[in-house]
């Protein structure tokens, strides 16, 4: 129980959590939501405020997560624990971004920018000049093999005890979990404005792609005879008492089952919209997996 009231630290992450909040809150009163009546009154009405109840509740919940990640004990004892740096990278990656995007906040977060600064902005934005090579990454592709990339090479042994004998190295690992995790959820979840056009079984195999590639970390960690980490190696003690071998063993669990999690909600999701009825007028390839 003390562990759960003590070890929480302030974390450069503060800032950007409480601005993200600041804007996602201001564009939905600009939008007319956060309590705002809504035009149609009645059973609509109702759907519209619970689906929005539901954006909300899921964007701060994200922001929640982020905030467990970084100023915890879960960030406290990642320095001790390799499966508890697991179970931190587990919610950057696979937790937190989705729960953002189903808040949809991209929309929103653009409406609390105030007029006169973003017509300009987005004029700028989408002469493409500078844009260009960023929206290349974010197309499915790239954004799949940036996700899957800087998740192998961060748990590379020589770049992992670097990022934990350097704090900023560290921060910019945690920083691209963060975004690639974005990049990757998008095309999946579907926030706006931009749709990713990916079909239901495409988005299914997108997702469960990922999956298999936390799985071979996960197997590679299990099946390896001894710690691959220094850091950790060196520890003259760890909580629990356990090995440094033991605890790459229990990380391994940690990638193969809770990270497994998301992916596997996520897909059944994305393969039971596949094989439903498609609606009159609609269309199943642009869909949403929140529609």
């Amino acid at each position: 129980m003390h562990a759960l009231t003590s070890h929480w630290a302030l974390d450069p992450s503060l800032i950007y959590v409480a601005l993200a909040a600041v804007l996602y809150w201001l564009g939905g009163v600009r939008d007319g939501a956060g309590g705002a009546p809504f035009r149609n009154a009645g059973v609509r009405g109702s759907a519209e405020q619970r689906e929005m109840l539901l954006r909300e509740s899921s964007f701060a919940l994200g922001l929640l997560v982020i905030v467990l990640a970084l100023c915890s004990p879960v960030d406290y004892y990642s320095d001790e624990l390799f499966w508890v740096h697991m179970t931190q990278h587990i919610l950057l990656l696979t937790v937190a971004p989705p729960l953002i995007l189903l808040g949809r906040p991209w929309p929103r977060m653009w409406r609390a920018i105030p007029l006169s600064a973003r017509a300009p902005l987005g004029r700028g934005l989408a002469r493409g000049g500078i844009t260009r090579p960023l929206r290349l990454l974010t197309r499915p592709l790239p954004a799949w093999i940036l996700f899957n990339v800087d998740l192998l090479i961060w748990h590379v042994p020589k770049f992992y005890d670097l990022t934990l004998s350097h704090q900023w190295i560290h921060n910019g690992e945690h920083t691209l979990f963060f975004f690639t995790g974005l990049l990757f959820w998008a095309h999946i979840i579907d926030p706006g404005p931009l749709r990713s056009g990916l079909s239901w079984p495409v988005r299914g195999l997108y997702v469960i792609g990922a999956m298999i590639v936390g799985w071979g970390l996960a197997v590679a960690l299990v099946l390896y005879p001894y710690p691959l980490y220094h850091h950790y190696v060196e520890l003259a003690t760890r909580p629990g008492g356990i090995t440094a071998l033991e605890d790459q063993q229990i990380a391994a669990g940690m990638m193969w089952v809770p990270g497994s999690i998301a992916y596997a909600v996520t897909a059944l999701i994305v393969f039971s919209r596949w094989a439903a009825p498609e609606p009159l007028g609609g269309s199943r390839r642009r869909a949403s997996v929140t529609a």
